[in-house]
């Protein structure tokens, strides 16, 4: 007997934030996607991840799904002044940050990557930085930039060689799948980067209205 149970329809968007929540289909068809970098010149931190993931690919937002750690660590280590959403991400550049991937396809785990598309990947990602030339690229995931830079020793935090004008600091994944950092430990690493970049604690961004 053939079922005839319907898909639910999507949830509407959140009143405030615009969030919404992706369908299975959604997600199913995300794959290979991309989202968009946010970027501009002269920022005091880009931070790149690995590669999006589908539920980010299929709500077209970074670091979207709901086990990633990206937007709690930025709050708890000071980065920014309050909890933000991933669609609320523009407003990272006013705070000084912006967002990119080493392999802008997505996939349902970074390991689905290829060698060639990570090495692929770091080739485009220091042509991306010295056109846009941030303080800081911050780097989210040891394995992803050992592997694309051919750094096999590469260890966390200042990394001895600068793209161009620009520091690297290499920082653990904040995915919700690596169990190796907790929330606090993830916080605290964070923190050290926002020190060494002479970022005040909960900057306040400059899009903000004067109280």
């Amino acid at each position: 007997m053939t079922s005839s149970k319907k898909p639910k329809p999507p949830k509407p968007p959140d009143p405030i934030t615009g969030a919404w929540t992706p369908t299975k289909e959604q997600l199913a068809n995300a794959a290979r996607k991309r989202v968009p970098d946010l970027i501009a010149p002269n920022l005091d931190v880009l931070f790149c991840g690995i590669n999006p993931g589908l539920y980010s690919a299929a709500v077209g937002h970074h670091f979207a799904g709901p086990g990633s750690r990206f937007w709690i660590t930025l709050r708890d280590s000071g980065l920014t002044p309050r909890l933000y959403s991933s669609f609320e991400e523009d407003q990272l550049l006013g705070l000084g940050y912006g967002i990119t991937n080493l392999v802008p396809r997505a996939s349902a785990m970074a390991d689905e990557l290829s060698l060639d598309e990570l090495r692929a990947g770091a080739s485009r990602l220091r042509k991306r930085v010295l056109e846009y030339q941030p303080r800081y690229l911050a780097f989210l995931g040891f394995v992803a930039y050992r592997t694309g830079f051919k750094q096999s020793k590469a260890s966390g935090g200042l990394q001895p060689e600068p793209m161009g004008s620009t520091q690297i600091w290499l920082l653990p994944n904040p995915s919700g799948l690596n169990a190796h950092h907790q929330d606090s430990g993830l916080a605290k690493l964070f923190a050290e980067l926002r020190i060494a970049a002479g970022v005040p604690r909960g900057t306040v961004s400059i899009d903000a209205p004067t109280p």
